[in-house]
């Protein structure tokens, strides 16, 4: 068991190390010398550096963090897979009730390391694209439909963010709808509260009316964080 356990714990790491990879703040770095925490909102994330970088470093970024969450469940199947066909899975253990959790265990750990990297200081991004990327991997059918969400918001307002707050919001209907096991259902409510707590920034701006809508430049960011907050 204490084998078993240790596995686990490095399953969970190595989820965590991958969503710390500041996909964001290196392309900034090598393409522009800039910390692109101090620059816009100050996120790591895809749209920040979409504003900040243009299109192209913005949708790179996007499919690298996006790649991040794939990678991070997909290391819980074939853990699972390897465990099995090696018997290293205790005869007290029922995979078919513990993958599940491990998988969300392993999607937290790799949404907190986006949000909270250990490479640049525990800070980093919104985790909005690494948690798509666990949708996708989780329940492609699920992570789609929110991608549609996500689209279709930001389609008609041109606010990123607030599409991924509609997104966080419609994702626990879709896997309800879906059928999926109870630990994903837990995993995409608290998933989607931490991803609109880090959005609290915007939440606050869409009610001022102060938010950016895609096409507006960093400077136009600053602008309204100043009217909003003369402090700054």
């Amino acid at each position: 068991m204490n084998i078993w356990l240790s596995l686990c714990g490095i399953i969970l790491i190595s989820a965590y190390l991958l969503g710390s990879i500041p996909t964001g703040y290196t392309a900034a770095k090598l393409l522009k010398g800039i910390d692109i925490r101090e620059v816009g909102s100050g996120s790591t994330g895809a749209t920040n550096v979409l504003r900040t970088l243009g299109k192209g470093p913005g949708a790179f970024v996007l499919f690298i963090d996006c790649l991040k969450g794939v990678i991070s469940i997909f290391l819980v199947y074939r853990f699972f897979e390897f465990a099995s066909n090696q018997s290293l899975i205790p005869q007290t253990i029922n995979p078919e009730n513990w993958q599940p959790w491990m998988v969300i265990l392993a999607g937290a750990f790799a949404i907190i390391g986006h949000s909270k990297s250990i490479f640049i200081g525990f800070s980093g991004g919104k985790s909005v694209a690494t948690s798509l990327g666990l949708l996708l991997a989780m329940d492609w059918q699920v992570g789609l439909a929110t991608l549609g969400v996500f689209a279709t918001v930001v389609a008609i307002s041109r606010i990123a963010s607030l599409g991924s707050i509609c997104g966080a919001i419609a994702v626990p209907i879709f896997i309800i709808l879906r059928h999926q096991p109870l630990a994903y259902i837990l995993f995409v409510v608290v998933g989607g509260l931490y991803v609109i707590i880090r959005h609290r920034s915007n939440v606050q701006r869409l009610m001022a009316g102060t938010e950016p809508k895609l096409g507006q430049n960093t400077a136009v960011i600053e602008a309204a964080g100043e009217t909003t907050n003369p402090a700054n």
